[in-house]
């Protein structure tokens, strides 16, 4: 981690004890759930509750670092309701707009970005009636537009872009400096926080498969190019999981959506299927310079959980337990509207009764 953010021994009295706070509460993840969760209880609870981060994978090796981050929820995205679902796509949108409306923007990677969702094929695709409610600019396409891109159906839409190579060390910078401590620590199981937190944030996204046993996680593998294409102003989606997303200074091609995949190697068919579609829909870009290209595993649950949970291990040891993970390959575009979700959750264990000796 190269000294950009103060780390305790997980083995000393110092993780439990290096502040006069009273109350203390831990987040498990450092993507970009963690890190969310953790500034917004930081700005959230008193004063007198601290919060400390604990992970074994931060900025670059995270899954969040190689999203593309535009703001777009796919309509298999889902919440316990559809009203809950909504709400944590519309608060996610304000706290990005609220970024993007202040001087941090380009520090934190939040910009504006107009494009284009176009089909051959399927005209019911291009349209998202839940997600047209919350932008404000979401229209279909003029025929001269569907003339000049070449395709039969398609949508206009401006948006945000949220960039994790500017986002996740904004958010590690935002924590620290308002005294949150970060532990460099495995985890095989949560009954290790057990007595040492009132309330513990889980937000470790596809390691909840094994940190608490839930058995349907599920990886959806990603596949994605990172080229500078400074010419490309707009992003592209098309049919095939086929997308082109301006970044701050790399553009992302895709991609894969492959299901209960654990490949984490680049796979050189997927490389040239995604090459020959997004070449295809933006030819210009036969002439960008790759600069990398990445593969991530997307952490998959059919209804992403928030939620609380009192846990209890061998020998009576309890743990309250707020849940804050299954994003999927919605991660950036829902980590504000969940965390603020599961700050509420925290709150409500926080303002429990403490039970009398």
């Amino acid at each position: 981690m190269n000294g950009k953010h103060p780390r305790v021994d997980p083995g000393s009295e110092s993780t439990v004890q290096s502040s006069s706070m009273d109350i203390r509460v831990c987040v498990v993840g450092a993507g970009v759930v963690g890190l969310s969760t953790a500034t917004l209880l930081q700005a959230n609870l008193s004063p007198d509750v601290s919060v400390t981060l604990v992970a074994d994978k931060f900025l670059s090796d995270t899954t969040s670092i190689g999203a593309a981050g535009i703001f777009w929820p796919g309509l298999h995205f889902q919440g316990p309701t559809p009203e809950i679902t909504s709400r944590w796509l519309k608060d996610s949108y304000d706290h990005y707009k609220s970024i993007l409306n202040s001087p941090e923007a380009s520090i934190a990677g939040v910009k504006e970005l107009s494009g284009y969702h176009v089909s051959n094929n399927y005209p019911k695709v291009v349209l998202d009636e839940m997600f047209k409610r919350i932008l404000e600019e979401y229209r279909n396409c003029t025929p001269e537009e569907l003339s000049t891109l070449g395709f039969k159906y398609g949508t206009f839409i401006t948006t945000l872009v949220t960039d994790c190579t500017y986002y996740l060390p904004y958010l590690t910078r935002k924590f620290t400096s308002h005294g949150g401590v970060i532990e460099d620590r495995h985890l095989n199981s949560l009954e290790e926080l057990s007595g040492k937190y009132e309330v513990v944030c889980n937000c470790s996204g596809f390691g909840a498969k094994d940190l608490v046993g839930d058995s349907i996680m599920t990886p959806i593998r990603g596949q994605v190019y990172k080229v500078r294409a400074p010419g490309v102003r707009n992003f592209y989606f098309n049919d095939n999981d086929t997308f082109i997303i301006p970044g701050m200074e790399l553009v992302t091609l895709g991609g894969t959506k492959q299901f209960d995949s654990y490949n984490a190697e680049v796979d050189k068919y997927d490389s040239l299927s995604i090459w020959k579609r997004v070449t295809e829909l933006l030819p210009s870009l036969k002439d960008a310079q790759i600069v990398r290209e990445w593969v991530g595993w997307r952490p998959y649950r059919p209804v992403v959980r928030v939620e609380k949970e009192r846990m209890t291990f061998d020998g009576g040891r309890t743990l309250k337990v707020v849940h804050n993970y299954g994003h999927g390959a919605y991660g950036v575009t829902s980590a504000p509207g969940t965390s603020m979700h599961a700050v509420r959750l925290v709150k409500e264990f926080l303002d429990e009764p403490k039970a009398k000796l």
